[in-house]
């Protein structure tokens, strides 16, 4: 969201660490998913940091979400070889399935763009 603000400048996960208050240790590994996804490109040295890939207008929301959770299943029982001792009779699965298909389909409708983040803190 904070780079969609700037699409035109390289961030620093320094510099957003600090500003959106997250761990730089969590902050790399959300930008390295989100490079191999091609959302953003990042440079190292100096002058280096990460843009974003493509225009924010283009990035649905759903579309992030389902990259930054991939291999994370919403309810433990949509886990492969999970162990669920009602499963053969479960009349909630399938509601459950339909509820997160509705609640990306709601993501997919909005872009980053539409909920780009400004500066928390003045420079």
């Amino acid at each position: 969201m904070r780079m969609a603000a700037e699409p035109d400048r390289a961030f620093s996960s320094a510099e957003l660490a600090a500003e959106l208050g997250l761990s730089r240790n969590h902050l790399a590994k959300i930008m390295q998913r989100l490079a191999q996804g091609g959302v953003v490109r990042t440079r190292r040295g100096g002058g280096g940091g990460a843009v974003l890939a493509r225009p924010a207008t283009e990035l649905r929301l759903g579309e992030l979400v389902r990259l930054l959770e991939d291999g994370q299943p919403l309810v433990e029982c949509f886990a492969s070889g999970g162990d669920c001792s009602i499963e053969g009779c479960c009349r909630l699965r399938s509601r459950l399935r339909a509820a997160e298909g509705a609640f990306l389909a709601e993501l997919d409708r909005s872009t980053l763009a539409d909920i780009a983040l400004t500066p928390l803190v003045t420079p």
